[in-house]
This record gives C-alpha cells, sequence and structure tokens, in this order.
C-alpha cells in the first residue's frame, strides 16, 4: 500500500470557456435604452400614427396561448392563477403582462419584468411591467447569470436584491424596431407640416391690395390718408365676414387686389410620402393593407406577404414564451409542487387552421390510397 498516493492533474478547462468567465467577471452593459432614447421612441408614436397602429396589430395578431402544466393535478390552480394575477395597478393575467411586455420589446427592442412577492407567504402577489430606462444588466457569480441595478429617481444607483425575479428579454442586438426611423419620421412629418402650411395659405385666403395715385397735385398730398382709408374700410369688410357679414368694398381711384400666391401649385406630396412609407412599412414588416394602405397587389402578394408576417410574429412568440414559462414555474414553486410549464400558442389566424385541416385531410387520403395498394399487393 502506498502511503503517499500520486496528485492527479487537474482537469484542464477549455480555453474558450475561460476566456469567456475572465471576461465576464468585469463584464457589464450600460442601460438597455437610455432615458432620452425612450422619450424620442415614445414620441415617435405619438407623431407618427401609422407606427403606432402597425406595433398595436403586432401586438394583437401575435395571438393567444395557454400554459400547460407536466402535472395534470395542478393544472386548475396555475390556470386559476394566470387568469387573475394582478398586473401593475389596472392590468389583470398574464396575458395583459405578455402585451405590455411585448409593447416595451418592440419600441424599445428589451423589456423587463419583475414577480413580486408576498413578503409573508412568500406567494406570487402579481407582476409587474418595469421602466426599461431605469435598468442596468451586469454579470453575476458565473458567466451565464445576470445582476441588475436599479437607477432611482435621485440619480443614486441600488442593486437588486432578487435578480431570480426579474423576467428579462430583448431583440436580436437589443435594438428597437424602430431603430432607423426618426430620420425618416422627421421627413415625413416635415412634409405633412408643410402641407397643412399651403392648405392655410389656400383655405384662409390673404389678398394684397394695391392703391396707385395718380400724377394729379391732389391726389399725390392725401394719398397716404387715402392708403390708411382703403386699409381700415377692407380690414373691417373682412372682419365682418368672419360673423356671417357681408360687406362691399368700394375705393375711389386706381385699386389693384390680388390674391396671394394664387398662381402658385401646390406640390404633389404622394411619391415622396409613399417612398417614406415604404421605409416605415418595409421596418415595421406589416403588410400595407393591414394598415389601410390601398397600394395595388395581386392576391399572390398579400399571401406571400402573410406568410412572412407569420414568420415574424413567431419570432416574437420564441421571445415571450420562456418568459410566460418563467411566471409559470414560479408559481408551481411558491405552492410547492414540482411541475413545470410548457406554453402552446393558439394558430395566428383561420387560414392556418384551414391550411392544417387540408394538410390532414391530405395525409390521411394518401394513408387511405397506400393501405389499400399493400392490400391488393398481399
Amino acid at each position: 500500500m502506498k502511503l503517499f498516493k500520486k496528485k492527479r492533474a487537474p482537469k484542464a478547462e477549455p480555453e474558450l470557456v475561460s476566456m469567456q468567465r475572465g471576461c465576464c467577471e468585469s463584464f457589464s452593459l450600460p442601460a438597455a435604452v437610455q432615458p432620452f432614447e425612450k422619450e424620442l421612441y415614445d414620441r415617435l408614436r405619438c407623431a407618427v400614427p401609422i407606427i403606432d397602429a402597425a406595433i398595436m396589430k403586432i401586438i394583437r395578431l401575435t395571438g393567444g396561448f395557454h400554459v400547460v402544466c407536466s402535472d395534470e393535478e395542478y393544472q386548475q390552480e396555475l390556470d386559476s392563477f394566470l387568469e387573475d394575477v394582478p398586473v401593475g395597478l389596472t392590468g389583470r393575467s398574464v396575458g395583459c403582462f405578455a402585451d405590455n411586455f411585448l409593447d416595451s420589446l418592440l419600441t424599445y427592442g428589451s423589456a423587463v419584468g419583475e414577480i413580486v412577492t408576498d413578503s409573508e407567504q412568500q406567494r406570487i402577489a402579481g407582476l409587474w411591467n418595469g421602466d426599461i430606462s431605469r435598468i442596468r444588466i451586469a454579470s453575476g457569480a458565473d458567466a451565464f447569470s445576470r445582476s441588475y441595478t436599479l437607477r432611482e429617481n435621485s440619480g443614486s444607483s441600488r442593486k437588486i436584491a432578487h435578480p431570480e425575479r426579474i423576467l428579462y428579454a430583448e431583440l436580436t442586438g437589443g435594438h428597437s424596431l424602430l431603430r432607423g426611423l426618426p430620420s425618416l419620421s422627421g421627413i415625413l412629418m416635415r412634409i405633412y407640416e408643410c402641407i397643412g402650411q399651403n392648405f392655410d395659405r389656400v383655405g384662409n385666403v390673404r389678398y394684397a391690395v394695391t392703391y396707385k395715385p395718380t400724377g394729379e397735385a391732389g391726389d399725390a398730398m392725401y394719398s397716404r390718408d387715402r392708403a390708411q382709408q382703403i386699409a381700415r374700410e377692407w380690414a373691417d369688410g373682412m372682419g365682418a365676414a368672419k360673423y356671417g357679414q357681408v360687406k362691399d368694398f368700394v375705393a375711389v381711384g386706381d385699386v389693384d387686389i390680388k390674391v396671394i400666391g394664387a398662381e402658385n401649385k401646390l406640390i404633389d406630396t404622394n411619391v415622396p410620402v409613399r417612398q417614406i412609407l415604404e421605409q416605415l412599412i418595409a421596418k415595421l414588416s406589416i403588410p400595407p393593407f393591414l394598415l389601410g394602405l390601398s397600394w395595388s397587389s395581386t392576391e399572390r402578394m398579400s399571401s406571400q406577404q402573410a406568410d412572412i408576417l407569420t414568420s415574424e410574429l413567431e419570432y416574437y412568440r420564441r421571445l415571450l414564451t420562456p418568459v410566460i414559462r418563467d411566471v409559470g414555474d414560479s408559481f408551481l414553486a411558491s405552492i410547492g409542487a414540482q411541475a413545470t410549464c410548457s406554453v402552446e400558442w393558439d394558430n395566428i389566424n383561420l387560414q392556418d387552421e384551414t391550411a392544417l385541416a387540408e394538410a390532414r385531410l391530405k395525409n390521411a387520403q394518401a394513408r387511405e390510397i397506400e393501405m389499400r395498394l399493400e392490400k391488393n399487393e398481399s
């Protein structure tokens, strides 16, 4: 028996993993969305209605879901919790939380929520949608854990004590769906502003009244007084028109009245406005007909656009699924259950139901033909 055993050399760790850990020890990210950036995107949605309408339609088209528990014993209790869980001050149900979460995800590129627990019984009291501009993310104890720092209104920061209660997700790269749209939207708003000014000029006509005195000595001497009198009478006649009164304007001498800008034509803005809207819709990935834009498109093109929209919605569903599952798993853990959750999404539209039904029918017909052929051969 050997008194001293030879020590085994420690197992070599892959260099890629060790390099990642070394980098992540001091790795931190700035606030996901800066306060000024959040305000910019909020104002952008208020200023351009088509952007706000596109985001709201994406949220509604993402559809509903059903959370399935691995243990049927807790399914009814889980359903009751998800339907009645408070969300913030006014919302209720996990569907409301998911809609607000997706709204922040699309607008700002990332979203954060919190599972609020009861301090006495450690049960889930509700869900809260957080302000993403106040969160700072840093690495935790290992390479794949996160810690969160909350920025207070006073400017100070504090570390969140329970990062496991934080629900966080972001789009690819963490960039907002509206990234790149402020410049185009600024041009679009400038065009609309000019259109409004032009119609103000056309609708509220302005006049140029010119009095030309003759070469006589008396007329030249009192030309200033006559011009002031003409101005008063003209202003009085235009003011009376506001109240529905009609007054004739009578002047002596050579008086010329013209409409200011009557010879100019309104600029045709259809082409530049449509070009900008095409860029906006391409970024938002919404078919134009869903936003009420009657652009020429064939039935085949509309079907392809619907398929592209379906793939976009599936991407957003993949981002929301882990968040919803975490809420369900946290509830089951709070009641002492060992079960887990899975999320089943509804079909996006009725056309999907029809396509699935047709596919099942064709598969059944093909199977019937194969069984018939096998029977005949035997």
